[in-house]
């Protein structure tokens, strides 16, 4: 079983738009200094961007855990305080969105998030609750 080697944990803000993107430049930054290759870097970046604006948006903030494994494989985890997604199989439709009035006039809220989160990411895990959600999603190296 393998171990973390590096282990970084971020907070963000609700509607902190403003910020909205700097933990996942943060991440891809670290990242690219241990020499995690450009096509996983490109996909990590995707991935983090998406859920660290979906935390922004739709949460009351929350927090964002990577951890770079002894094999290579980088893993991270979203967790926020709630409220939960109402209906996970629509908010895996491309286009769907929840996103308030000034989400979208920001040009967030699209409803790519999650469906984009799944294409680039090697293993993806929700849970979801009134309580919070989880998202953990893992990327192998190349």
């Amino acid at each position: 079983m393998s171990e973390a080697i590096l282990h970084e944990e971020y907070e963000v803000t609700q509607h902190d738009y403003v910020n909205a993107g700097k933990v996942s430049s943060q991440i891809k930054d670290i990242l690219k200094q241990v020499g995690i290759g450009p096509k996983v870097l490109r996909n990590i970046a995707v991935a983090c961007y998406e859920a660290e604006i979906n935390l922004v948006i739709h949460t009351k903030g929350g927090k964002i855990f990577m951890d770079l494994m002894d094999d290579g494989t980088v893993k991270l985890v979203f967790t926020d305080d709630g409220p939960g997604i109402d209906d996970i199989e629509k908010a895996m439709t491309p286009g769907y969105s929840t996103a308030d009035e000034e989400a979208r006039s920001l040009g967030f809220g699209a409803g790519m998030g999650l469906p984009n989160i799944k294409r680039v990411s090697d293993t993806f895990d929700l849970k979801t609750g009134p309580e919070g959600t989880t998202l953990s999603i893992t990327f192998r190296g190349e």
